[in-house]
């Protein structure tokens, strides 16, 4: 029996601004700069195709001088609360107790915390005391996706029993308020926070994307492409311009064999679940897609609304596709990149 999505759910934090608004608070932070960065920096912004974002944080808070640990701390509350938040509505989507479920993954890369939070949500909630645990702490915007897979895995292998995977991720507390590069720039105008909840689980009676296949594909010597390095500031982006170009030459690698395993062409994918994470990425992808019949208009919508959420965003697409009825039989592909480099995939099928 193939495990199905029962249920998805997002939760967005309390703070929240549109790109003009973040834009003054920028054209004030850079006030001190030279006229050409400031001109290329808000250039940055106006072009991300970025609406609004949300934060943990306050303005003042996310451009201040926090210290790591004071940085830490407001994500290690606000991505406890968040996954609460996103998991009890999750559950009652999908007319689930707490106590149903017998798996649960964690996915986040923008803070740090032992316990990790599925520790806190089982106390929270009052979950299992032999409930199966999972934190998937360092595979970046993939592991929305990687975990979906890792569900899968262990759902297969226990037939009847059901996962919760909960991405909640706070890009905006990594931002370092005293570097001007254009990484640490692009990475304020493309991120934002959220989390997101997907449960999987079978239900025979319920029409629902079931997991027909799942893949990874690792890029060889590409380490250094995206990440984070550690310092004494907290998280620094590692985003290499390459990554579109790179992510371009290994297209056809990636997704042909994958899908073509299982008997299915690309112009068979009836939804394409693909995470939003740029402008740039998006137009390599969307041209690719293009040339098969395929649109991308779900992955912008979620990044004009949202920004991207790191390993959250992939499940907001996911969610945002769900809202529509959709017919029995219908394909679906969900598709991210993150550190490593790697490529992680799913295949879909409306049952």
């Amino acid at each position: 029996m193939q495990p199905k999505v029962l249920a998805t759910a997002i939760e967005l934090p309390l703070y929240t601004k549109t790109t003009d608004e973040i834009v003054q608070d920028f054209e004030r932070h850079l006030a001190d700069q030279p006229e050409r960065l400031r001109r290329k920096v808000l250039r940055i912004f106006k072009y991300a195709q970025v609406d609004r974002r949300y934060s943990i944080m306050d303005a003042d808070r996310v451009l201040g001088s926090l210290s790591f640990e004071e940085k830490n701390d407001y994500y290690a509350k606000h991505a406890t609360d968040l996954s609460e938040k996103v998991l009890r509505k999750a559950l009652n989507n999908a007319n689930l107790q707490p106590t149903d479920i017998d798996y649960i993954i964690t996915t986040s890369c923008t803070g740090f915390m032992i316990p990790s939070v599925d520790a806190y949500l089982i106390n929270r909630l009052k979950m299992r005391q032999d409930i199966v645990r999972l934190p998937v702490t360092e595979m970046g915007c993939a592991a929305g996706v990687s975990a979906t897979i890792y569900a899968n895995n262990f759902l297969k292998a226990n037939p009847g029993k059901k996962a919760a995977i909960i991405a909640v991720e706070s890009p905006m507390s990594t931002f370092q308020w005293d570097d001007f590069s254009m990484t640490n720039m692009v990475s304020a105008a493309i991120f934002g926070d959220g989390a997101a909840c997907v449960i999987l689980g079978s239900d025979d009676s319920k029409l629902a994307p079931a997991i027909v296949d799942t893949n990874m594909y690792h890029f060889f010597d590409e380490t250094d492409m995206m990440g984070f390095d550690l310092k004494n500031s907290g998280f620094k982006m590692v985003l290499d311009p390459k990554v579109p170009n790179r992510i371009e030459e290994h297209f056809h690698d990636i997704l042909f064999p994958f899908v073509e395993r299982n008997g299915w062409t690309m112009e068979e994918i009836d939804h394409l679940i693909f995470h939003p994470g740029g402008k740039k990425i998006i137009q390599i992808a969307e041209q690719l897609f293009n040339e098969m019949g395929k649109n991308l208009d779900a992955t912008k919508h979620i990044l004009r609304e949202y920004g991207n959420m790191s390993s959250a965003t992939v499940l907001y697409v996911l969610d945002y596709i769900l809202k529509d009825e959709i017919e029995a039989g219908k394909k679906g592909l969900m598709l991210s990149f993150g550190p490593g480099f790697s490529a992680q995939a799913v295949l879909l099928e409306w049952k």
